[in-house]
């Protein structure tokens, strides 16, 4: 089967990151091709693999899949053996009820916050409503933890750390203090292999995304 991802910046692209850390802690061989986003000819370049206009696009032989979450469920179903959700029926629910409220929450965090794996050392303002999503993560995280142990949110990697992640990323560019259980667990994912060979390619690009750069 030939398994093709489609993605945007490394340094900008949050939800490509998502797809491509999926794929590579599942360990599944993929090809990966790298679509320059905010240029005049990005919707024309990503509409040739799909109308939606938008990265991440999974391609599996003729089947093409788009959005995070639904690349997850069908990465998740065409490789069983991966055990991308929790095999436990309740712990399964719960992460999916935490990766659907990443996909369709946090905008304030979203906004306030664009992720930028490069500018290290970026400073936002912290008004209540986006400490109130900091702080909703970091419930996440800690009652994950106090749950299932482990190294990821439900013990073994899930398509719920994949969604997670680019939530670390944007702690770690803002400089957000961690409480020590939320530390231990985005501590966890920024040393996998996987996410350094992310951030490693990240560094190399030259395109800057001028709305990205807030905070300067």
């Amino acid at each position: 089967m030939t398994t093709k991802l489609i993605i945007g910046n490394k340094n900008y692209s949050s939800w490509s990151l998502r797809a491509w850390l999926l794929l590579r802690e599942a360990e599944i061989d993929f090809d990966e091709q790298r679509i320059v986003l905010d240029l005049g000819d990005t919707a024309k370049n990503i509409a040739e693999f799909d109308a939606a206009g938008r990265v991440p696009i999974l391609i599996l032989d003729d089947l093409t899949v788009w959005e995070s979450l639904a690349i997850g469920e069908t990465v998740a179903e065409r490789w069983p053996d991966k055990q991308l959700w929790p095999t436990d029926a309740n712990a399964r629910a719960h992460a999916r009820s935490i990766s659907a409220e990443m996909h369709s929450g946090f905008e304030v965090l979203r906004a306030s916050m664009p992720m930028n794996c490069r500018a290290m050392g970026r400073k936002v303002p912290l008004p209540d409503e986006l400490t109130a999503d900091i702080d909703r993560v970091f419930e996440i995280w800690c009652d994950c933890h106090k749950r299932y142990g482990g190294d990821w949110l439900f013990g073994n990697f899930s398509i719920a750390d994949a969604m997670y992640a680019p939530v670390v990323l944007r702690f770690r560019t803002y400089g957000i203090n961690l409480p020590e259980t939320a530390k231990f667990y985005a501590n966890r994912l920024l040393e996998s292999n996987a996410m350094q060979e992310w951030l490693v390619a990240a560094e190399t690009e030259v395109e800057v995304i001028e709305h990205d750069e807030i905070g300067q």
